[in-house]
């Protein structure tokens, strides 16, 4: 790659950091929340929820908008909006507070997700795509292991104060917008077919993707996948804390295991899957993860070094089977629709997630006295079923997407 390139990548990356840090943070914070608040795992549920069903919110209303605006003034406009909402929830002193502000700070956060996908598209070429979205999903993993160990020390360091994490964030993203806004491109090539559109014209537009078998199909794929990752992820420390009796000292532990585990799975996968195929990589990390699902969700007495090799082989897939199967849904539709459809793709996703979250937090039940967790293994078969449809999907829907030839270009 060249110097403008690694920038970009760089810049792309440090913006999926902040906001999928944001979302990430309130999970592990659970254990803080629902004694602070004296809420249950269902009323925590709703804290994780609102972030992703907002975003789905505003995803849907840019797939109308997304492509109407040059990639760069929407990408920073919206992260401004999210900047606000994060340091809303730094300030919020109640539950019902607290939820406005994870609003607000989803319905922007939302669209950022999709518009970065929509940059790594048009400036990288379909053969070359999986480094470049391994790299810029690498966030998560930097995300996963740096930022939620480095928040939760913090909150320990001040005195279990939850707060800070989300002030911590809203000051990184503005250190990051004034840098995107110097060295991101602008990105204007795809304006010429959408400009001179109708609002009728748009609002046909969403229908042809819903209806189009292939576009539908995708979109029907990503939420899937997603819904399927994050239905034993908002009550899993609690889980380990409340349940398996390890102390809240050694979650950060898990995190930080786990996120250079699905930094390294990013990279290497990523790399892979232009190789030999992203569809084959998917197909390989989906059901080997199957296995630690259950294990995790179904955790014996164990010495925590060994649950912590379960959790870094977990991330490690989980990150594999995302990156192939974002890099294959960039792939179903040209320049001119990639905004609007990257941002519907990513809207879907955050409403898997936030079904996830909501379906997690009215199966699990909790004993109000010692907080311990009820049915949650329930949760881990449901995600392996859910998981075991994707990967059908996937394997049905992407059966050709490795051999055909790219038309887009790069920089």
């Amino acid at each position: 790659m060249s110097k403008k390139e690694i920038t970009i990548i760089v810049l792309l990356a440090s913006i999926n950091f902040t906001h999928i840090l944001d979302f990430m943070i309130m999970m592990p914070l659970g254990n803080y929340l629902m004694p602070a608040f004296d809420i249950t795992p269902k009323q925590f549920s709703f804290l994780i929820a609102a972030y992703p069903v907002s975003s789905f919110i505003a995803g849907i209303t840019m797939f109308f908008l997304a492509d109407l605006f040059e990639r760069k003034k929407l990408l920073l406009t919206t992260y401004i909006g999210f900047i606000i909402g994060t340091a809303a929830c730094g300030f919020a002193n109640s539950y019902h507070l607290l939820l406005i502000a994870r609003i607000v700070a989803g319905l922007f956060g939302g669209i950022i997700g999709g518009q970065v996908l929509a940059f790594i598209g048009d400036l990288f070429t379909y053969e070359r795509r999986g480094a470049a979205m391994g790299a810029v999903m690498s966030a998560f993993a930097i995300a996963s292991s740096v930022g939620v160990t480095i928040s939760l020390y913090m909150v320990e360091a001040f005195g279990n104060n939850w707060h800070v994490p989300f002030m911590l964030v809203a000051f990184l993203a503005l250190i990051i917008f004034f840098l995107c806004y110097k060295f991101l491109p602008t990105l204007k090539k795809h304006l010429a077919g959408n400009l001179n559109s109708t609002g009728s014209e748009r609002l046909m537009k969403i229908f042809r993707v819903i209806s189009n078998k292939r576009t539908g199909l995708t979109l029907v794929f990503s939420g899937v996948t997603m819904m399927g990752h994050f239905l034993i992820i908002p009550l899993i420390t609690s889980y380990m804390e409340f349940n398996m009796g390890y102390e809240k000292s050694v979650i950060p532990i898990v995190y930080l295991v786990g996120g250079v585990s699905s930094l390294v799975a990013a990279i290497f996968l990523g790399r892979l899957s232009d190789r030999i195929g992203k569809l084959t990589v998917f197909s390989y990390c989906v059901p080997i993860s199957f296995v630690f699902v259950i294990l995790l969700t179904n955790l014996p007495v164990l010495p925590f070094s060994i649950v912590l090799v379960f959790f870094a082989i977990w991330f490690a897939l989980a990150t594999g089977r995302a990156v192939s199967s974002q890099t294959m849904v960039t792939g179903v539709t040209d320049e001119q629709g990639r905004g609007s459809f990257m941002s519907l793709n990513s809207s879907v996703q955050q409403l898997g997630s936030g079904i996830a979250s909501l379906v997690s937090g009215f199966i699990v039940t909790e004993d109000r006295t010692t907080h311990k967790l009820f049915h949650y293994e329930w949760v881990g078969y449901l995600s392996v079923l859910v998981l075991f449809v994707a990967l059908l999907i996937g394997r049905h829907l992407f059966k050709n997407t490795d051999s055909r030839k790219a038309v887009y270009k790069t920089l």
